[in-house]
């Protein structure tokens, strides 16, 4: 047996689970470097970041959360979904709040950073810049992991 057998043997490299790999990966860079850049601008520049930044990629990343623990068998009704009164309703709610909320921490990062380019004091642009960043990245990685996936092997 080759060594290339054994790695087409493995369950990451099998042509039918190929794209959930790939999108789960890429997902994970995206959100990897979205928090990088936080953790970066907080240890270069620590008397720049304000409580708000860190609540905002919290904020993205509750977003993430929301958005990807809902199916899309959910959304459109189609498994019976007993965990509430509302069914299919109560999941397409859960998954409308989640991608407000990332839409909502990115259209406050935009603003937290053009408040920040308006000041006329001295000092580093950087921060606001890698909040949008964080934020951009989060969200990208939500949309990347939410629909780079297929579901039809989960049912």
């Amino acid at each position: 047996m080759s060594i290339l057998d054994s790695l087409t043997s493995c369950i990451w490299f099998n042509p039918e689970y190929q794209r959930n790999t790939l999108s789960s990966m890429l997902a994970g860079i995206l959100f990897f470097s979205g928090w990088w850049f936080m953790i970066d601008a907080i240890s270069v520049y620590p008397n720049s970041i304000f409580a708000s930044y860190i609540i905002l990629g919290i904020l993205g990343t509750v977003s993430l959360i929301m958005v990807n623990s809902v199916t899309q068998a959910q959304i459109n009704g189609d498994v019976a979904f007993s965990g509430g009164c509302l069914e299919a309703r109560g999941a397409r709610i859960w998954i409308f709040v989640g991608f407000v909320l990332g839409f909502a921490a990115i259209i406050a990062a935009v603003w937290m950073m053009i408040v920040t380019f308006n000041e006329k004091t001295e000092g580093s642009k950087w921060p606001p810049v890698s909040l949008l960043l964080q934020n951009v990245f989060i969200f990208l990685s939500s949309l990347v992991y939410k629909f780079g996936r297929s579901e039809e092997s989960w049912n």
